[in-house]
C-alpha cells in the first residue's frame, strides 16, 4: 500500500526533482557510487581564512590503519614562536553514506562552519565501511580516533572538555552509537553529541520507513535495508548491538546533552523523534528540530534552501549557547 507522505518543502521540491533519485542499492551500484568523489576539499578552504590542516592515522585494534584529517584556525606568529589561542573546543565529525559508502570529507562543509564561527578544531574520521567490515568495528575505528584526540589535545590546542562529537545520516548514527560506547567505558568525556538525521534503528519499522519506501528518493526504505544488512553481516535479535543500532539501548541516561534534526519527509524521522523523547524519559537533556516538509539531508544536498539556512543556523545557534556555558 502507498502510504500519504508530508509534502516536500516547495522550493526543496523544486531542487529535488533536478536530482538523479534511485529507490534501492545493489552491490553493483554501490561500486559506482564509491567511485564518484567527494568535492575536493580544497576548495572548501579556499575562500577562508588560514587553516591548518593534520593528516594522521590511527591503528584499529587489529592493526588496521583508520585516516583522521585535522583542522584548525592557523597558528599565529611564525617557526617556534608561533602561539595559539586558548584551547579551542573540537568537533570529532562522523561522515554519512549508509554505512556503506562516503568518506571523512563528505559533509565537511556543515562542521567547517563550526570552525569559522567558534574556532573550533575539526577533526574528520575515515572510519571503515560495510560490507567489508560489519558489526561494532565501524563505531568502534570512531572510537579509537576519538580517543587519539583526546590523547593529544594539548597538542592540537584542544580543550578536552569541550569535545562534541557530530555526523549525518550513518555518521549521526554512529556518534549516537560512540556516545554510548564512550559513556560506559567512562571514556572519553563528551560535552554533546549532535545528531543530523541520524541512522539509528537497523529494524527499518516506523511510519516514516514505510511511508519513504516503494519509489525513488534519497534515501529509501530499500536502500536502508541493503545499508543495515551489509553492516549487521548476518547479525540477527539480540546479536546486534546498540553501540551499532543506538535504538537499541535499553539505559539512555547518562548521555551528553543532545541536539537532534530531521526532516517531516523522511525515513528517519519517526526513529529520532523516538530517540529524543527517550532521552527526555531517562532526564537527559536534549533538543530536538523536525524541519517541515525536509527530505532526507535537505540542508547538505540543498545548502542555499531557505528552510536548509534556517536549520544550518539553529543548529549553529544551538552550538554557541552551548559553548557559552
Amino acid at each position: 500500500m502507498d502510504l500519504a507522505r508530508p509534502a516536500l518543502d516547495p522550493e526543496l521540491s523544486d531542487l529535488l526533482a533536478d536530482m538523479p533519485l534511485m529507490s534501492r542499492l545493489s552491490p553493483e551500484t554501490l561500486a559506482v557510487l564509491r567511485r564518484m568523489p567527494s568535492p575536493p576539499v580544497e576548495s572548501l578552504l579556499a575562500d577562508r581564512p588560514p587553516i591548518d590542516r593534520r593528516e594522521i592515522t590511527v591503528p584499529a585494534e587489529d592493526g588496521a590503519a583508520i585516516p583522521l584529517s585535522i583542522f584548525s584556525r592557523a597558528s599565529t606568529g611564525t617557526g617556534r614562536t608561533a602561539e595559539r589561542a586558548a584551547a579551542a573546543p573540537c568537533v570529532y565529525w562522523i561522515h554519512g553514506g549508509g554505512m556503506v559508502m562516503g568518506d571523512r570529507f563528505s559533509q565537511i562543509d556543515i562542521p567547517l562552519e563550526w570552525l569559522d564561527a567558534f574556532g573550533a578544531v575539526v577533526a574528520c574520521v575515515d572510519y571503515r565501511l560495510a560490507p567489508e567490515v560489519t558489526g561494532t568495528t565501524l563505531v568502534d575505528d570512531c572510537h579509537r580516533g576519538l580517543l587519539w584526540i583526546v590523547r593529544h589535545s594539548e597538542e592540537l590546542g584542544i580543550d578536552p572538555t569541550r569535545i562534541i562529537v557530530a555526523g549525518a545520516s550513518a555518521g549521526g548514527g554512529l556518534a549516537a552509537g560512540l556516545s554510548l560506547l564512550a559513556r560506559d567505558l567512562g571514556s572519553p568525556a563528551i560535552a554533546a553529541q549532535i545528531l543530523i538525521c541520524p541512522m539509528l534503528d537497523h529494524r527499518n519499522d516506523t511510519t516514516s520507513s514505510h511511508q519513504y519506501s516503494g519509489r525513488p528518493g534519497v534515501w529509501t526504505r530499500e536502500m536502508n535495508e541493503f545499508g543495515w544488512r551489509a553492516v549487521l553481516g548476518g547479525l540477527t535479535g539480540d546479536e546486534v548491538s546498540p553501540y551499532v543500532s543506538p535504538a537499541l539501548a535499553d539505559d539512555l541516561s547518562g548521555l551528553p546533552t543532545t541536539y537532534i534534526d530531521t526532516g517531516s519527509a523522511e525515513v528517519f524521522r519517526d526513529e529520532d523523534t523516538d530517540y529524543a523523547t527517550r532521552i527526555w524519559a531517562a532526564g537527559g537533556q536534549a533538543e530536538l528540530h523536525v524541519w517541515a516538509g525536509g527530505f532526507h539531508g535537505f540542508d547538505a544536498l540543498c545548502p542555499r534552501a531557505d528552510i536548509s539556512a534556517t536549520a544550518r543556523r539553529t543548529r549553529t545557534d544551538w552550538l554557541a549557547r552551548l559553548l557559552r556555558r
